[in-house]
């Protein structure tokens, strides 16, 4: 049985390797939403408007409903320009995709977040924030992706995220028990999980960090 699946975050580093991989798999219809004027392929849709009114933006998108919607929405404070604009697509616009993907039928969401969501910083309590927004929604399953830093080529430059990826990758040896949740991690690895999962049909509310998604993509990256 084909399971329709809408994502958002489909240009970003993890969004775009699990874009590619449902498109490469029979079992799903894939449904893409992209910002009004981006040169990606998919169903353009201005994020304003749907925080104002998701279910009727994105019922002509999908007008038989979903199964599955998947967020990889994400920002950083120097990409999006200022707190408030971070927060305005970390937050708004992946709540809006979440209760457009509910009024369209959706059982299951997959909502991709950080390591450490809920913590101390900006960065982390908008995580945290959207969490806790998505799960009030009361999707029958709802995967939460936590992953540590993340290892691959983005299509923007994240100075920060690439010194990251140089410091815990020198420290992997040593992210170990506690720290094992924050070491570096393939944004193809966390794809591959994103995938797996959204498959799977047990009702319940799941975490998913380092160790897990590892085992949910059957790899050790």
């Amino acid at each position: 049985m084909t399971q329709k699946v809408l994502l958002a975050g489909s240009t970003g580093l993890v969004g775009g390797l699990v874009s590619a991989r449902l498109s490469a798999r029979a079992e799903f219809e894939l449904i893409k939403l992209v910002r009004s004027g981006s040169l990606a392929s998919g169903s353009a849709v201005d994020f304003e408007q749907l925080c104002r009114s998701p279910d009727e933006l994105l019922m002509p998108v999908a007008p038989h409903g979903v199964d599955v919607a998947i967020s990889c929405l994400g920002t950083t404070i120097r990409t999006a320009g200022s707190q408030p604009a971070m927060f305005r697509v970390d937050h708004d616009y992946v709540l809006a995709v979440a209760k457009g993907a509910k009024a369209l039928g959706a059982k299951h969401f997959i909502l991709v977040t950080s390591v450490g969501a809920g913590g101390p910083g900006f960065y982390l309590q908008t995580k945290g924030r959207i969490e806790q927004a998505v799960t009030a929604l009361g999707f029958e399953r709802l995967d939460i992706i936590r992953p540590g830093i993340l290892l691959g080529s983005r299509n923007e430059r994240r100075v920060g995220e690439a010194i990251g990826q140089r410091v815990v990758s020198a420290l992997q040896p040593i992210m170990v028990g506690p720290l094992a949740p924050y070491a570096a991690i393939s944004a193809e690895t966390v794809a591959d999980a994103v995938v797996e999962l959204a498959a799977a049909s047990a009702p319940g509310s799941r975490i998913h960090e380092n160790s897990d998604l590892r085992r949910v993509a059957g790899t050790q990256r």
